[in-house]
């Protein structure tokens, strides 16, 4: 038997990490927060290009919609690539069938310059109709004034910004400096480290958090919306929802599985459309929360989205060639891999 639910969002990902997969090894083994960012993902970022990014985001498009999810949140960045890079992003999921939410994170981290081109990389993707948040790395590696301009720029823009708030020790002071910026729709992503409260939704990627060892973050306990994200593992939702769950329970153990469901379904606030998407999935009870929490293995088999086209079917996309994707892929992260 099998049943019906909503196409599901992934409130906050990382397209770009698709490729990631059997990168080598660091140098030398990473022993905090900001080790894993200086010697993985800051090496990862600036080594994309525009074919590695395509085939990145593709995949992952690909991944997601195969895991019953019809909407994805992205965060990008590539700063050898700035210039048009969310517009391949955009593209690729389009071509799947996915929706996406763009922006590209702005940082000072590559200079003052590079901050102000992620500034217009933004900028024009919005102004040109893409669908999208003005994006921002971390506190941390931003100044002041890149914090205010891209606050201003949202509400210049009318939407919000999506940045990574308090993620490890080294951004424990993002909330002091965001508060006064934050508003009601910015999507502040992780929040382990957090002392004070911030306007906005919190996006909590449990699997990310516990690998990077960075401590639990406590959505239950905060007044703000929770969404649920994969930080760049995946787009699994209904895996990550159990994992949230697993880790709620930790924390405490009266919470039921309900709690981390309505974390996920809140979701849909940013992509109302996705309701109208039908997963059928091959299981049958993936309307029951406490069903899901224990089911490992529970796959989407056909997807159909809101207009009636069908996505999915068997387990197979309908519009790309699934298996030449991952050959393709393939070979992009070989290139990829070279350059690290």
């Amino acid at each position: 038997m099998t049943t019906t639910t909503p196409g599901l969002v992934c409130a906050h990902h990382h397209l770009y990490s698709t490729l990631a997969r059997g990168m080598p090894a660091p140098a030398r083994q990473p022993r905090t927060f900001l080790d894993i960012l200086e010697q993985i993902w800051w090496r990862l970022d600036v080594a994309l290009d525009a074919d590695t990014l395509h085939w990145s985001a593709l995949l992952g498009a690909v991944e997601a919609l195969a895991s019953g999810t019809t909407g994805i949140i992205d965060h990008h960045e590539s700063p050898s690539l700035i210039d048009g890079s969310l517009d391949i992003i955009s593209a690729a999921c389009t071509s799947v069938g996915v929706r996406v939410n763009c922006c590209y994170g702005v940082t000072d981290r590559h200079g003052r310059e590079a901050g102000q081109r992620g500034l217009r990389e933004n900028e024009r993707f919005l102004r040109a109709g893409g669908r999208g948040m003005v994006g921002v790395h971390a506190a941390f590696t931003c100044s002041d004034e890149l914090l205010r301009s891209a606050s201003d720029l949202a509400d210049e823009l009318g939407t919000g910004v999506h940045i990574h708030v308090g993620e490890g020790p080294d951004d424990r002071d993002a909330a002091r400096r965001l508060e006064g910026l934050a508003t009601d729709d910015w999507l502040l992503v992780h929040c382990v480290d957090v002392d004070r409260p911030l306007r906005g939704t919190i996006a909590h990627n449990p699997r990310s958090n516990m690998n990077n060892g960075v401590g639990y973050a406590v959505p239950g306990e905060r007044a703000n919306d929770i969404v649920l994200g994969t930080d760049g593992i995946g787009a699994d939702m209904l895996e990550e929802m159990r994992l949230a769950y697993v880790a709620l329970r930790a924390h405490d153990v009266s919470q039921s599985p309900e709690t981390v469901w309505s974390w996920l379904e809140n979701g849909f606030s940013f992509f109302p459309e996705c309701r109208g998407d039908v997963v059928e999935w091959n299981y049958d009870h993936v309307d029951s929360p406490w069903h899901v929490a224990f089911t490992p293995g529970i796959r989407a088999i056909n997807v159909t989205s809101a207009d009636g086209e069908r996505l999915l079917v068997d387990g197979r996309p309908t519009r790309v060639d699934i298996d030449e994707v991952r050959a393709k892929a393939a070979e992009a992260a070989r290139r990829l891999f070279a350059k690290l």
